[in-house]
């Protein structure tokens, strides 16, 4: 079956998003499909194009095999949100040259968030007279209104009424997390139309490692236990509580909390870091993905944080399984699906959202306890091998998909 992937944020771009949707490429040619990726030049979350792209408007290059045909974007870094809609619609427009350049297909996978990607979405199967599958990763814009990002009343309801023109007019949806499949059960959609394509992790990437020295050496870590956040710093995410956590612990010499990654509120968390004046914090820059393990064998526990809200729920963050397949237990600080995996895995502890005082608590007795932190580590690792390998998730996705008809072509 030849399957066009359109998506707006794609490898070499950093974040859960890029490393789902090019593991799911991956996995479709293993099991073989032919597949052609339709995206953006590279520009998230920084907002800049790196020089080898720049001055193009399109651009063919193969990556490990796949096909990649790369259109022109109007890079945003944290702007208003009228600019990130300039972003979004830039490559709504350019994307359909590189949607004319992919050829004949048999169908269209679609990767929203941004919603608006919906409008390439339906001519690209006009163009192609193939069904288009919409993956659902947020269910925007509820979660924007939700989270206070969004208040604009004509904008929601102009963004709602796309957002069941674009999921009525899809062959099937492919939802994120079970709380997502769950919201789109309550709006309307058959159970028989909904596929499941959860986040998982590269067992083989992230898996238990001796403590990487030279990094250690590197970031001035020696002799310090280390708490790690690894992944995107939105809005979302309350990293505020690991920060007020770090403030209550400055004077336990050796914790030290290590926060890899980018996103819209990482120059704010830095302010406030400075602001508390914090010795045992660290911010650094996204990485790419082969380098993170080394991140992870530095750490003695893994951190995941989220703010209470009613979304939140439904929500499993992606660094979720890395974490627990480096083996090193999890403090994961939220409610709902993510918290009922951590529970399920037995790797990790699960704690309410924003009560920095019980996770600085909860990392001391941590830190008192090894045994019992590698016991953790143990379970977490055989959870995540066991049920959230990409191999197993791809299978299971396709097995979903199961149509026929489809393969005619």
């Amino acid at each position: 079956m030849r399957i066009l992937l359109l998506t707006q944020y794609f490898p070499p771009e950093k974040g859960a998003a890029q490393v789902r949707l090019w593991e799911l490429a991956k996995g479709l040619e293993r099991e073989g499909h032919q597949v052609t990726v339709v995206t953006a030049f590279p520009n998230h979350p920084t907002g800049i194009i790196p020089e080898e792209y720049r001055g193009k408007f399109f651009l063919k290059e193969e990556m490990e095999g796949i096909q990649v045909l790369r259109t022109w974007i109007y890079p945003v870094k944290r702007g208003r949100f009228w600019l990130r809609l300039l972003n979004y619609f830039s490559f709504v427009f350019a994307s359909l040259y590189g949607i004319w350049r992919a050829g004949k297909q048999d169908l269209i996978v679609v990767e929203s968030p941004p919603l608006f990607i919906g409008f390439s979405a339906i001519l690209a199967s006009l163009v192609k007279k193939a069904p288009y599958i919409f993956n659902v990763s947020d269910l925007w814009p509820e979660s924007a209104v939700q989270l206070g990002l969004v208040t604009n009343k004509f904008l929601i309801k102009l963004s709602e009424g796309l957002e069941t023109f674009f999921y009525r007019k899809a062959y099937k949806l492919s939802a994120q997390t079970q709380g997502i499949v769950d919201g789109l059960r309550k709006k309307g959609v058959q159970p028989e139309n909904i596929l499941f394509l959860p986040n998982g992790v590269d067992t083989e990437l992230f898996k238990p490692r001796e403590r990487d020295l030279e990094l250690e050496e590197a970031l001035a870590l020696q002799g310090k236990f280390v708490i790690l956040y690894a992944g995107t710093m939105g809005y979302a995410h309350g990293i505020e509580t690991a920060l007020s956590a770090a403030n209550i612990l400055r004077e336990e010499k050796d914790i030290f909390f290590l926060f890899v990654g980018d996103g819209s509120e990482r120059p704010k968390l830095e302010q406030i870091a400075r602001d508390m004046n914090l010795p045992n914090v660290r911010f650094i820059d996204f990485q790419p993905l082969e380098v993170i393990p080394r991140y992870y064998s530095l750490s003695n526990i893994n951190l995941s944080t989220l703010r209470r809200y009613k979304l939140a729920e439904g929500v499993r963050p992606s660094k979720v399984f890395p974490a627990l397949a480096s083996g090193r237990p999890l403090i994961y600080v939220g409610e709902g699906e993510g918290a009922e995996i951590v529970r399920e895995s037995g790797g990790g502890v699960v704690l309410e959202p924003e009560n920095p005082e019980l996770l600085a608590e909860t990392i001391l007795q941590l830190k008192a306890q090894p045994e019992y932190c590698e016991e953790l580590s143990l379970k977490g690792r055989e959870y995540v091998v066991k049920h959230y390998s990409w191999p197993n998730i791809i299978r299971n996705w396709l097995a979903e998909l199961k149509d026929p008809s489809l393969h005619s072509g």
